[in-house]
């Protein structure tokens, strides 16, 4: 299994969210860099009336998703792992 971490790229250093496990130093590593987050709507095939539709039908549940309570689940898989 190849391991996978989030990291950001900063003054010419990728510094890593977390460490992998189990990896020694010298690690041979492949860097892809992400883009900005937006997404492409019209090659997702949703028109910018339907996104606006959607974010409306969904702004019921903002409240609850922005809560701090759920900030648990923003490094799920970490936290799934420690147990």
């Amino acid at each position: 299994m190849l391991p996978s971490v989030t990291g950001i790229y900063r003054n010419g250093k990728i510094e890593l969210a977390e460490l992998p496990p189990q990896i020694g130093e010298n690690a041979r590593v492949i860097v892809t860099f992400l883009g900005t987050g937006e997404v492409d709507l019209a090659a997702q095939g949703i028109s910018t009336e339907q996104a606006a539709e959607l974010r409306a039908r969904l702004q019921t549940f903002a409240a609850d998703w922005e809560s701090d309570e759920m900030s648990v689940y923003d490094d799920y898989d970490a936290a799934k792992a420690c147990l």
